[in-house]
Formats: structure tokens, sequence, C-alpha cells
């Protein structure tokens, strides 16, 4: 480990108006909409870009690379934005991203974009980290709800949307554009942060720890390709996937050891777990990224192949589930910030999210597409009511100097949380496939179609074109297989419900910045009484 000697955030106060804070929050919506549109505005621009690029063997690798590359850094980002100050890591992200957004835009090859698209991923990570971090910067807790719930809902909103995105712009122009679209966007964010985002810095000596760098990496690349690669690429049970979880956790453990013993200033400090309200909404936000990706995913699947919708139209059907997720962010960050009360949020929250499952999983095909959409609205309102809280209470219950990777870890969480359940989630559907196909295809019509269906998914359009009989026996298989899905996710919403009930209800601080009781309000002090609220529209938000 070496010492270095660098800018970083100081305590000294710093006031920003209500219009500044409005330009700066303008600046990272924006950012952070780019790096949550990516996640997903590929998948339909993918049988384009094979086509002309060629290299059908890199097709999964353009998503996993930036989903591997963005959950990784994560964690990183977090520490070192405690480290050199948010506003300069928060610049380099958009930089990186931008730089990655242009190499993929003008790609050449498949192996090209597949490396493009990992720089992308690493600036990503930054976007979305920093975003909420710096929030934490310039408004103080009691307030930063109606922030952060607005940002949690465009988060859900790109993921959502970004399939649609790409399927226009597909259509209208070139797939070069689900890449190039990002460089105005993003340009201007970076002129907004240069411009008006202005923190005071300072100087002190710390120690950059190497070591953990790599061993988390290390281990996080391992547990995702294990989980990436498991039942597409290789067999659950095959060498490579039980190889690489193995090792993903054997450096995982290492990397907790190391942590907690023998790293001078680590990059993710285990004391933060002794924290409660940090542990339990970590776990909370692993639960809601399983459940919110994994119904992004199955969804478009089932109205696809069972309902029988064209892309667009399965792509539109998920806006029920975006309003809800929005609608519920923005209204309990405006009610949070004007009680300064939260814990009942995530209580019932998860409770209607548990509720949301238990209706998709009886969901038929024939089931009236307006009940569907209430259906998916009802998961939406359970997952928006707990996604802003679980960063709002962890920035609240936090010293502000670990603000950076405590925002980080649980926006980690999140991401680790949406891989493992969509893995979880195919394994389970893959399982029922298996299970129910030879039920329903009789033996001469399955070999029609080489006796394997799972390509198939990928390309509903191909399914209508087999024989009908055929075709209604996959629609028949790929409904009771998302039915499974869904009926598993129940209890794993409803574990997260019980933790819920575990979150304890901290004072809202009034101020930003380093709070030297907030580690004894972890613990449980009883609420305070409701401070006055920000005032007119040019009212200073205090640190």
């Amino acid at each position: 480990m070496s010492a270095v000697h660098d800018l970083i955030p100081t305590t000294d106060p710093v006031t920003f108006t209500h219009r500044q804070v409005l330009v700066i929050f303008a600046g990272l919506m924006a950012g952070l909409f780019l790096a949550a549109l990516d996640q997903t505005i590929v998948a339909t621009a993918l049988p384009t870009i094979i086509g002309e690029l060629g290299g059908l063997d890199y097709y999964s690798w353009v998503v996993t690379a930036y989903l591997l590359s963005s959950t990784v850094c994560t964690p990183l980002y977090g520490k070192f934005s405690d480290m050199y100050g948010r506003r300069a890591v928060l610049q380099t992200a958009v930089g990186v991203f931008l730089a990655g957004s242009v190499l993929a835009g003008v790609a050449q090859t498949m192996p090209q974009l597949v490396t493009f698209r990992g720089i992308q991923g690493m600036g990503a990570a930054g976007l979305m980290t920093m975003t909420f971090a710096v929030i934490g910067d310039v408004v103080s807790p009691r307030q930063r709800g109606r922030y952060i719930g607005l940002l949690a809902g465009v988060w859900a909103f790109a993921s959502v949307i970004g399939p649609l995105i790409g399927g226009f712009l597909v259509d209208h122009a070139s797939w070069r554009w689900v890449f190039l679209i990002n460089v105005p966007i993003g340009l201007a964010a970076l002129a907004v942060i240069s411009g008006v985002l202005h923190l005071p810095t300072g100087r002190r000596s710390h120690r950059i720890d190497v070591e953990g760098a790599v061993l988390l990496v290390i281990g996080v690349t391992c547990l995702l390709l294990s989980i990436v690669w498991g039942g597409t690429e290789y067999p659950w049970s095959s060498q490579p996937i039980i190889g690489l979880a193995l090792s993903g956790v054997i450096t995982i453990v290492v990397f907790v050891a190391w942590e907690a013993r023998s790293a001078a200033e680590p990059i993710l400090p285990m004391r933060l777990f002794a924290n409660s309200t940090f542990s339990l909404s970590s776990a909370m936000g692993f639960v809601t990224g399983a459940a919110l990706f994994g119904a992004v995913i199955f969804l478009p699947l089932f109205l696809q192949v069972a309902v029988g919708l064209s892309a667009t139209n399965s792509g539109l059907l998920l806006l029920p589930l975006t309003a809800g997720i929005v609608t519920a962010s923005v209204v309990s960050g405006r009610i949070i910030s004007h009680t300064g009360r939260y814990r009942a949020w995530p209580i019932w929250g998860l409770a209607l999210a548990t509720v949301g499952m238990a209706l998709l999983s009886v969901m038929q095909a024939d089931t009236p597409l307006i009940i569907t959409a209430l259906y998916m609205v009802v998961l939406g309102l359970g997952v928006g009511a707990v996604m802003q809280v679980t960063l709002l209470v962890v920035q609240n219950a936090v010293d502000h100097r670990e603000l950076g990777v405590a925002t980080s870890t649980v926006q980690f969480f999140r991401q680790m949380g949406g891989s493992f359940g969509v893995a979880a989630f195919g394994a389970i559907m893959n399982a029922r496939l298996e299970t129910d196909l030879p039920k329903l295809i009789p033996p001469a019509a399955l070999a029609q179609v080489g006796g394997d269906v799972s390509d198939l998914l990928n390309s509903p359009a191909a399914i209508r074109a087999l024989p009908p009989q055929v075709a209604v026996a996959i629609a028949s298989s790929v409904e009771l297989a998302v039915q499974a899905v869904f009926r598993w996710s129940v209890p794993l919403m409803f574990f997260g419900f019980i933790l819920a009930w575990f979150l304890k209800e901290v004072p809202l601080r009034e101020t930003v910045g380093p709070a030297s009781q907030v580690e004894g309000a972890a613990e449980g002090l009883a609420c305070q009484q409701e401070s006055t609220r920000v005032g007119p529209e040019e009212a200073p938000v205090q640190r």
C-alpha cells in the first residue's frame, strides 16, 4: 500500500441555494439516466449488430462486459470519492463513460465492441454511485428524500425503457446511435458538474488499499461470471462454473479477512456491517434488485411468447411497472422529507411487492392485459417504496467521511441482487421447461426443432413460425415456467418484508457533513421532533 496526499472533502460548511441544487440535480439526473439506460438499451439492437459485425460467439458478452465492469467498479468509486472528492471522481466517471460510448459507436468488430462496452461499464459505475453520493454532499438527510426518490425513479424508468428506445433507434436510424446518443447528454451533464458543483477540499494523508481492490475485483468477477455463464454457456454442474464459483467465494473470504484485519484504510470497511441500518438496507437492496431485474427480464418473455405480443408492445406494457416505481419513489421521498419518518415505507413496500409477485405468479396467457398491468403497478409501487429509502437511511446512519463507500456498497448489493436473481430465476425457468416440454410436445414434433427450444426463446417470431402444435406447446410451457419463477420470488420478497421490521427509526439529520452523533443514533435513538423544512426557492441548503 502506498501513502498518498491528495485533495479530499473537508468538513467546512458550504451553502447551496435551492436553484443551485436544482441545476446540480439536473446534471446528475442526466448522467444517471444514461448509465441505467445502457444496462438494457443494447438488448434489442444486438441481432442487428451481429448481422453487421458478425461474431455470434460474442453475442452475450456485449451485455456481460457492461454488467461485469459496472458491478466490479461500483464499490471502488465509493471509496475513491471519499479519498479524492466527489467532484473529481464524478468528472472522471463521465469522461470514461463518454469515451466508451464513442468507441462503441464506431466499433468495427465484435471484440472491439465488447472491449468498449467494458469501458462504458467502468464509467457507468461511477455515474450510478456518485450521483447518489453527491446528493448527500449538497442536501441534508431530512430534505434528501425527495431528491433520492426522483433519482430512483429515473434509474428504474431508464432500466425498463431501454429496450424500447434501442428498438426505435435500430428501426429508424442506426444501431450505432444506441451508443452515440450518450455523447450530447453526457457532455451537458459534465458541463453542469464542472461549472456548478464546487465542494470544498483539503489535504490529508491516506493509503490506497491496492490489495483489497485487487481481491474484490477478482472475487466479484469470478462470482458474476459463474452466475452469467451458468445454465447458458456451461451447465451449472460443469467444472468451469463450479471452479469460478469456488474461486469467487474463496477470494471474497480472503478479501473480508484482509479488510477486517490487515488493511490500514480498507476499500470497504467491515465496521460498516456492524451498523444494523447499513446491513439491513444492503440486504433489502439485494432483494429489491432481484425482484426488479427478474420482472424486467421475464415479463417481456411471457408477453412475447405466451401472449404473442410484439417486442415493441411488450416493452410498452412494462410502463405500468415503471409508473408504479416512479410514483412510489417520488411520493415517499416527499413525504419522508416533510415528516422525517421513513420506517413504515420499506415495511409496506415489501409487503406490497410480495403481493405483486404473488399476483404475477397466477397470471395466464388469457389474462386481460389491463389486469396484468395492474399486477405490475402493485409490484412497482412496492419496489419504489423501498429503493430510495435504503439509500437515504444508510447515508443518514454513517459518518460523512464514509458516505461514498456506504452509498456505493448499497448500490453494489442491489446490482448483485439483480444478477443473482436473474440467474436463479433463469435456472428455475429452464428446469421447468425441461420438465413440461416433453409432456406437451410429442417426441416426433419435438424432434422437428432439434429436441431443444432454449435458443428459440430469444426469437418469439421463430416460435410462431413453427407448426401450430409445437408453437402452442412452447407458449404453454413458457407460461407455466414464468409462473414458477414468480412463485419462487414470493418467499424472497417476504424475507425482505421480515427484514424491514428490524430497521430502526433513526432521526434524519438537518445538516450535511460530519455527524458525531450518528453512530449513537444508529443504535436506536428516539426520533427527534420535526424540524422546519427548507423554505422558499432561494432559501439555502446548508451543510
